[in-house]
């Protein structure tokens, strides 16, 4: 099967037999897992035992052999199996006197290179990029851009539109007239930096739900840890933070009341959580909206409550009029007026920290971040995620959560674990919060992009120092480790390090030298719900999923999943194109 090899070990030994065990390199403090008992040889006929197992190619394993009678350990190996390969382990006495063994690992048929498929992939997107910017170069030919023009006839759809989560409009999302050309360019350089960022995020999400082509490396990370699939939750939580600060800001220049944005705010809140309960809901193969199995948690419901309290709390202080502030310490005007939030953003913090390190939590010890199961030795194995875990299940119930966390397949978890649980829920309004930040420093500094991009800069680094701190630049062992099951605060300052460079990498590159559109990401990004709702209704049906002839092939998988998200690119361009856009 995929990311597995074929192991026989040969055991030349007399009596009593051996017992195989192997702990992957990628759990921590682990067990040893029991693989299979080899026989002993049979000296009369001169055969030795044998026994085949699988072994998994996705980390690198330790392999413990040891007596079965004694527990005596015999050989230790650390090796790095590879897809498909097919090996033997021969274990036999190298001297009856000394009672030494030796451990030999032999290949007998070599491992496939399972990464060709992502080369080829590459190379064959990196060709359509290719043909694109030379068509391009082409359109900038007068006489071919008139005749594509007088062919084509494209209709023009430059307009800036308002994306769903709050993204800038030029007015209030209910009113279609245009606005003043000012604020319109503004606007619309800033919805592109926001709608690109957006829509990279999405895409990436959207080829990791899919399944990355079945490679680890675009799963979950099972702990501790950060992955590809890490990242791009945060970022489109962060993003939301920043349209957050330019939609409500231009709702109230425009005129429309605080009473009339606050019933928006909590009907967009409303809705993204009813989605996430009714239509996005992983537990629906277990009975029809049946209420003994509806996961409560999600990603839609952590989006809406999000939203709802950082709008909320951005529209008690916000001003319509956004001017020099006349206060001390002017470099700080997009910090010190709004102190009352960062009073509310470091109290919710608190009580995290409170509640992870402090709160008491049946048969576990005090502050416990780890993931139960066989780690921590196996010392704990119904403690998943401490405080965290213990919580939803106290209040949301087990069969309410999500039932197959990513600590269940390394560390083997039996417990429910939702990774968009109550408690975490706080971390990311405090990655919305950051988020909003960048919102502001936008509208603080408008026309000033060197102002903009020194304090995307500013942020990034302090985020990342903080994020050094906490984790001691270690993965396992630092004060708060980097985890995006528990949303760790240390998660949240890396992956707000991570959001500030990056919009500020795409800032730069589409907003102020305008060498990049945002395409393709642009599309998606301006209809994010739909096509995030679209790819998760959708997911079994035909053109996105369709009947695999060799189901244990990562080409095939990635062809699938790479199929499926450049579809919904192109769907989310056509929508672009046609002027639908899907708000909430």
């Amino acid at each position: 099967r995929m990311d597995q090899a074929l192991l026989l070990v040969r055991n030349e030994l007399p009596a009593p037999g051996l017992n195989l065990a192997a702990r992957s390199g990628s759990c921590h403090q682990c067990l040893y897992q029991f693989l299979a008992f080899v026989p002993p040889s049979n000296e009369s006929l001169s055969k030795p035992g044998t026994a085949s197992v699988m072994v998994d190619t996705q980390h690198p394993l330790t392999l413990l052999l040891n007596s079965s009678v004694g527990d005596r350990d015999l050989c230790k190996i650390q090796y790095h199996f590879g897809e498909f390969g097919n090996y033997s382990l021969v274990v036999k006495a190298l001297s009856t006197s000394t009672q030494t063994v030796s451990c030999d690992l032999i290949i007998n048929e070599g491992p496939i290179n399972s990464y060709l498929p992502i080369l080829f992939a590459f190379l064959v997107y990196m060709g359509i990029l290719a043909i694109l910017i030379a068509g391009r170069l082409l359109m900038k030919i007068d006489p071919v851009r008139n005749w594509v023009y007088k062919k084509l006839n494209p209709r023009a759809t430059d307009r800036m539109i308002n994306s769903e989560l709050g993204s800038p409009n030029t007015a209030d999302s209910m009113n279609c007239d245009p606005a003043p050309p000012s604020w319109s360019t503004g606007s619309r350089q800033r919805l592109r930096s926001l709608d690109t960022f957006r829509g990279l995020s999405l895409v990436i999400m959207v080829f990791v739900n899919y399944g990355g082509g079945k490679y680890w490396f675009f799963k979950h990370e099972s702990w501790n840890g950060l992955r590809e699939a890490d990242l791009v939750f945060p970022w489109f939580v962060f993003i939301m933070g920043t349209s957050i600060a330019l939609a409500l800001g231009s709702m109230l220049r425009w005129g429309s009341s605080k009473w009339k944005v606050l019933r928006k705010i909590l009907w967009r809140s409303f809705v993204l959580i009813l989605l996430g309960i009714i239509v996005v809901n992983p537990n629906y193969c277990l009975g029809p909206l049946s209420w003994d199995n509806l996961r409560i948690p999600g990603v839609l419901q952590r989006l809406g409550f999000t939203y709802l309290v950082v709008a909320v709390l951005e529209l008690l202080f916000t001003r319509a009029d956004i001017g020099t502030w006349e206060g001390r310490f002017p470099a700080l005007q997009d910090i010190l007026p709004y102190w009352p939030q960062w009073i509310f953003i470091l109290v919710l913090e608190t009580i995290w920290l409170c509640l992870t390190f402090l709160l008491p939590v049946p048969d576990c010890p005090r502050g416990y971040l780890g993931p139960g199961g066989i780690g921590d030795f196996g010392k704990y194995p119904n403690c998943t995620g401490g405080a965290a875990g213990y919580i939803d299940r106290l209040l949301l119930g087990e069969k309410h959560m999500y039932q197959h966390p990513s600590s269940s397949v390394i560390y083997q978890s039996t417990m429910p674990y939702d990774p968009e649980g109550i408690l975490g829920t706080i971390n990311s309004i405090v990655m919305a919060f950051l988020g909003l930040q960048a919102g502001k420093i936008t509208l603080f500094y408008k026309d000033q992009p060197k102002q903009i991009m020194s304090r995307f800069i500013i942020w990034g680094i302090v985020m990342g120092v903080i994020s050094a701190i906490l984790t001691k630049c270690s993965k396992e062992e630092g004060f708060i480790p980097i985890n995006k099951n528990l949303w760790s605060i240390s998660y949240v300052t890396t992956m707000s390090c991570f959001a500030f460079i990056l919009l500020l990498l795409i800032y730069y590159l589409v907003d102020v030298k305008k060498w990049w559109s945002g395409a393709p990401f642009l599309y998606p990004g301006m209809n994010s719900i739909l096509v995030y709702i679209g790819h998760q209704v959708f997911a079994n049906y035909f053109p996105f999923k369709w009947k695999m002839q060799d189901s244990q092939s990562h080409a095939e998988h990635l062809t699938q999943n790479l199929t499926a998200t450049t579809l919904w690119v192109i769907i989310s361009y056509i929508l672009y194109r046609r002027r639908i856009f899907w708000k909430i």
